[in-house]
C-alpha cells in the first residue's frame, strides 16, 4: 500500500480537483484521463459542484446541446463567472467553442437567437471548419509547450483525432498558438471553408485557460491533460 500511495503523489495531479463539465459529450473519458494523471475527477452538472475545483474540463460533444443544457441547469452564469475570477479550464472540440469569446457561424435557436458561449478566450471560431462526420481525420501535431515530455530525439508529436472539429480563425491579444494543422497535408482537402495557403489553428492558450480542436482523450494521448495539471500548477 505504501508503494501505491507514494506512487499515487508522485503523478502530476495528485493533490488536485479537477471537474469535468458532465452534461453532453465524451465527459467520461476526460475523467478517466484526469484519474490518469492523479487527480480527483469530479462530473459537473450543478452549480454547487464547481465549488473547491482546482480547474474544468468541457468536453467534446455538441456545443449547441452542452449550451443549452448549461443554461437550464443555472450553470452558465456562474462557469462564466468562475472563468473571469480565473479558474483553470481545458476545452476540447466542443469546449474549444464553448470557450470562444466569438463563432464565425453561430447555430440559431427556433426564435433565431445564436447560441451562447462562456467565453473567456479572445478567439474567433468556426464549427464544424474540417466537414461533417465523414471527414474526421487523424494526424501528428508539433505542440508547443510539451518540453516536459522531451525526449532525445526532441518532443514526440501529438497524434490528433478530428471529429468534426472547429478550427480558430482569429486570435487576440495575449493568445498563444500552440499547434496548427498544415494546408500541404493532401489528407485534409475537403474543408468546409476553404483557406488556400493558410494553416489552420487548433490549439491555442491564454493564461489560465487552454482550448484544442481535437480529442486527446480518444486516442489516449496523456500531455494535453498533463499540461493542464501544470498550468493550474504554475509550472507551465
Amino acid at each position: 500500500m505504501a508503494n501505491s500511495l507514494s506512487a499515487d503523489s508522485a503523478r502530476p495531479g495528485a493533490g488536485l480537483r479537477i471537474g469535468v463539465l458532465a452534461l453532453q459529450g465524451d465527459f467520461r473519458e476526460h475523467l478517466r484521463a484526469i484519474e490518469l494523471t492523479g487527480a480527483q475527477a469530479v462530473g459537473v452538472r450543478r452549480p454547487m459542484e464547481l465549488d473547491g475545483l482546482d480547474g474544468l474540463v468541457i468536453p467534446g460533444g455538441e456545443s449547441t446541446a452542452i449550451d443549452k443544457l448549461a443554461r437550464a441547469f443555472d450553470l452558465a452564469g456562474p462557469l462564466r463567472e468562475r472563468i473571469r475570477e480565473g479558474l483553470p479550464v481545458y476545452g476540447s472540440c466542443a469546449g474549444m467553442i464553448l470557450l470562444a469569446s466569438d463563432i464565425a457561424d453561430p447555430a440559431t435557436d427556433l426564435a433565431g437567437a445564436p447560441q451562447q458561449t462562456f467565453g473567456g478566450l479572445d478567439i474567433t471560431v468556426r464549427r464544424n471548419a474540417f466537414g461533417r462526420q465523414r471527414e474526421s481525420f487523424e494526424t501528428d501535431l508539433d505542440f508547443k509547450g510539451l518540453e516536459f515530455s522531451a525526449t532525445e530525439d526532441g518532443v514526440p508529436p501529438v497524434h490528433a483525432v478530428f471529429i468534426r472539429g472547429p478550427w480558430v480563425e482569429r486570435v487576440g491579444a495575449g493568445v498563444e498558438i500552440l499547434a496548427q494543422v498544415e494546408p500541404a497535408d493532401p489528407e485534409h482537402a475537403s474543408h468546409a471553408v476553404p483557406l488556400p495557403g493558410t494553416a489552420r489553428i487548433v490549439a491555442v492558450r491564454s493564461g489560465h485557460l487552454l482550448a484544442t480542436s481535437f480529442h486527446p482523450e480518444v486516442t489516449g494521448e496523456k500531455r494535453v491533460h498533463e499540461l493542464f495539471i501544470r498550468m493550474i500548477r504554475g509550472e507551465a
